[in-house]
């Protein structure tokens, strides 16, 4: 890539902070870790800075999933100490959801940045366009399934998710919700889902990305350390107060704002990749 001039990299410190405050305030408010706005931004950010196009969206996923270590960490206490965090799904779910982050995150080192950035769309919109349009209330079944489709589910939630760059609330909150979940237990659930996903997430994203050519200035695999540093402080300042808001505002509402912010993301990085 093309070297960076201060002034670029002065615009990408401001912007990067910013970042960090939304995607705080999203991950304490819809349990998403905030990889729904980082990794957007990120693969805006980098690629008007001129990263190649073969590593610009691995970075952008491997920094997101860095960043949720922190992120989830502050969000998922918050819901914890406001009881909202389904312990007992969480300790017979929690091998399922990593399985499947080690299954996503092999399949993610080794496809084109395109191919991860037309998932990241398409899942995007298709969950949007579900909280949009299903009615108030309607579930699929009371409860969660037992095995062995409970455990499916939960591959599927950190296969794809991880592949994404995000928490697991984009998908965590609306298969919770299918299956009955209150939406504010759902989105204190994902949250710490959110942790599962990141912790391997984040290694194996530095594994595959160990030596590839092209990387942006300061990266460890597919973690770019500027990103990581300057969105960490701001977002694990600002999750609490999302947690805060999401136990004050009506539900309808939450479910409304979640489904806005997915819709949007998707679109925008849908027209990148056809245009």
């Amino acid at each position: 890539m093309e070297d960076i001039s201060l002034v670029s990299l002065a615009i990408l410190a401001v912007a990067l902070l910013a970042t960090g405050v939304v995607a705080g305030i999203i991950a304490g408010l819809l349990g998403v870790g905030g990889g729904i706005v980082i990794v957007p931004v990120l693969y805006y950010m980098f690629n008007a800075l001129g990263v190649d196009q073969s590593v610009l969206m691995h970075v952008a996923v491997g920094t997101s999933l860095a960043t949720i270590l922190a992120t989830g960490t502050s969000s998922a206490r918050a819901h914890w100490k406001r009881g909202s965090v389904d312990m007992d799904l969480l300790k017979s779910w929690w091998w399922a959801i990593a399985l499947g982050v080690v299954g996503g995150a092999t399949l993610a080192g080794n496809i084109s940045g395109g191919a991860l950035t037309a998932v990241f769309g398409v899942v995007a919109v298709v969950v949007a366009a579900n909280m949009l349009m299903r009615k108030e209330g309607a579930a699929l079944a009371e409860k969660l399934p037992g095995p062995p489709l409970r455990e499916a589910l939960g591959v599927m939630i950190g296969g794809i998710s991880v592949m994404m760059g995000i928490g697991g609330g984009t998908l965590g909150v609306p298969t919770l919700t299918l299956f009955n979940f209150p939406i504010r237990k759902a989105v204190g659930t994902a949250a710490a889902i959110g942790l599962i996903i990141a912790v391997p997430g984040t290694l194996m994203s530095i594994y595959f990305g160990w030596g590839a050519e092209n990387r942006p200035p300061f990266s460890v695999g597919y973690v770019n350390l500027i990103g990581f540093l300057l969105i960490i402080p701001a977002s694990t300042y600002t999750a609490p107060l999302g947690a805060k808001i999401a136990h004050a505002i009506d539900p309808s509402k939450l479910k409304l704002v979640f489904a806005l912010f997915l819709g949007f993301t998707g679109v925008r990085m849908l027209v990148d990749v056809l245009l």
